[in-house]
């Protein structure tokens, strides 16, 4: 399960910038990777574990701006096409769990 940041948040003065950085620092702690400017996604394992993430994230939203979030399943993430210019780039591999019996 991956769990997309997609925001769109005011940056026309000083203190509307620092809101805008203080929230993307909310996604980089919370384990997140940006994909474009805007776009940020970050692998859970479960559904309650992007929930859970989801909830954090909420609790320090900005005042101001618009933000979503996306839960989709590791299958339709791995179907997504990147291209950096008009060359075709690898989607991102979910992180390596580790099995412990």
């Amino acid at each position: 399960m991956w769990l997309c940041a997609l925001f769109d948040l005011p940056v026309d003065d000083a203190a509307a910038r620092r809101a805008y950085t203080r929230f993307r620092k909310v996604l980089l702690r919370q384990g997140f990777m940006m994909l474009q400017f805007s776009v940020y996604a970050r692998f859970c394992g479960s559904e309650q574990k992007a929930d859970l993430i989801c909830s954090r994230v909420r609790d320090q939203l900005p005042g101001d701006g618009e933000v979503r979030f996306l839960m989709v399943t590791d299958h339709q993430f791995g179907k997504m096409e990147v291209y950096c210019g008009k060359k075709r780039a690898r989607t991102e591999e979910p992180p390596r769990q580790l099995l412990l019996f």
